[in-house]
């Protein structure tokens, strides 16, 4: 049980991460200084991490990186829809 609460509290600092950068980027609809490379790189780990949590069924890896995969995608659509 603590090993899964010490799992949960890790994914949801890191995940949270970024959210500020969603936030921004979806109050002011630019991505501007934003690196697209950076981001798509974060994703594929996110996405390999996504993997490795789904293989070894540990709940808090598998949420973490959905959230975190999801605010990613966001943050590259809206750099790549307004280009800056």
């Amino acid at each position: 049980m603590w090993i899964d609460l010490i799992g949960f509290m890790a994914a949801f600092l890191s995940t949270a991460a970024f959210v500020p950068q969603a936030y921004k980027i979806s109050k002011e609809k630019t991505a501007k200084g934003v690196s697209l490379t950076m981001y798509l790189v974060m994703l594929t780990g996110v996405l390999l991490w996504e993997t490795y949590g789904l293989m070894i069924t540990s709940r808090p890896v598998i949420l973490a990186n959905l959230i975190t995969a999801s605010l990613l995608i966001y943050i590259i659509y809206i750099k790549v829809k307004y280009k800056n």
